[in-house]
């Protein structure tokens, strides 16, 4: 509408309309000024457009029905002649092309529009075709990054539910085996709840487009590595566990769990069932380390440095390359980092550093945060 009313009030224009280009390659009333609705549409390869385009000038109406040769091929379509008020066309013209034009009203004292008022207004259209097309580039960028944040998003969840598939599967599989013992059907029920509670949170984040952004709180490592340990029961070799008591972190207790758990699976998917694999958790250096270490086939130096944490890449056949990515970005947020340890046909150890929550400790050994 700025546009409209920066173009009208050159000449004195009681109001006008704005066309625009849209993706159908159609131009459409974007903005009106002191006028009724129009929704009628101009193709951009008709014969308007292309005059407008190709020769750049203010199209005087009145002077075009009273002399139409003036305007050699222009060609008026049936609906701009039926608005009977439409008095000049400033066409908005960039290095581009033709973005859109302006249609003003014919104003309430006769105003002579001679080769000063039309250069004025040609001037006029170009800065308005500028801002208007710098308006469209920066929406374009907007809605490129929205769609890239959505997809980026995607990405993760599909990420988790494929891993939560897998957990479902191992299970099943399990199940045909293990189904009269009643402690597989207590691990089994608890595995099942456990993988509900994490599709209900992805199925809550798919909706709100983003991952909730709460302050980090207090989690209690050793709750989260056991219930990881727990998850994992039904898989080959068993995790061992080496635990510091008392060990609190700073962090999204659902988040560091979804982190070490799939530092977890990596290490399980890649050692042999006779092979090794734990979780160690101890102080050091002022903060919580958290190792996870496995005798698998390892990575070589080169993956590890160039591509582990990078999305898209992955040792894995069916895999996403999706995990180690998000739980370096994460970590790196909590204001902690990860280091990675790797030998071809020996094994890997991840070390997960973090911050600890408060600077006191309770009697219990829980820390609270300072006062």
């Amino acid at each position: 509408m700025l546009a409209i009313k920066a173009l009208a009030d050159l000449v004195e224009s009681p109001g006008g309309y704005l066309w625009l280009r849209d993706r159908d390659d159609q131009y459409v009333t974007a903005a009106r000024w002191n006028l009724p609705e129009r929704i009628e549409t101009e193709p951009a390869d008709g014969a308007l457009a292309g005059f407008l385009r190709d020769s750049g000038w203010v199209v005087d109406l009145e002077e075009w029905r009273a002399d139409p040769d003036r305007y050699e091929g222009l060609v008026v379509p049936g609906w701009l002649l039926g608005m009977s008020e439409a008095w000049l066309i400033v066409p908005l013209n960039t290095a581009d092309g033709l973005i859109g034009f302006v249609v003003l009203n014919r104003p309430r004292t006769k105003l002579d529009v001679n080769w000063e008022v039309t250069d004025l207004l040609k001037t006029a259209g170009q800065q308005a075709a500028g801002f208007l097309g710098q308006i469209q580039a920066m929406e374009a960028l907007l809605e490129a990054r929205k769609f890239d944040s959505f997809n980026r998003m995607s990405a993760f969840v599909v990420h988790d539910l494929k891993n939560l598939v897998a957990q479902l599967s191992l299970l099943l599989k399990n199940a045909e085996r293990h189904h009269d013992n009643p402690e597989f059907r207590k691990d089994m029920l608890a595995t099942i709840a456990h993988v509900v509670e994490r599709m209900n949170g992805l199925l809550l984040q798919l909706r709100d487009g983003a991952t909730p952004v709460d302050p980090p709180r207090a989690v209690v490592l050793t709750e989260v590595i056991e219930r990881i340990r727990d998850t994992k029961k039904t898989q080959r070799p068993a995790v061992e566990l080496d635990l510091e008591s008392g060990v609190v972190a700073r962090g999204h207790a659902d988040r560091l769990e979804r982190v070490i758990g799939h530092l977890v699976q990596n290490a399980l998917d890649a050692t042999a069932q006779s092979g090794k694999v734990w979780i160690r958790l101890r102080r050091e250096n002022g903060g919580a380390l958290v190792e996870v270490g496995d005798t698998g086939h390892g990575m070589t130096p080169e993956f590890v440095r160039e591509r582990l944490f990078k999305p898209f890449q992955s040792t894995k056949s069916a895999g996403m390359g999706i995990g180690a990515f998000e739980s370096a970005q994460y970590i790196a947020e909590l204001g902690g980092r990860i280091s990675v340890d790797s030998k071809r046909d020996e094994g890997t150890i991840v070390r997960v550093s973090l911050p600890l929550h408060g600077a006191s400790t309770s009697s219990n050994g829980v820390e609270r945060a300072a006062a």
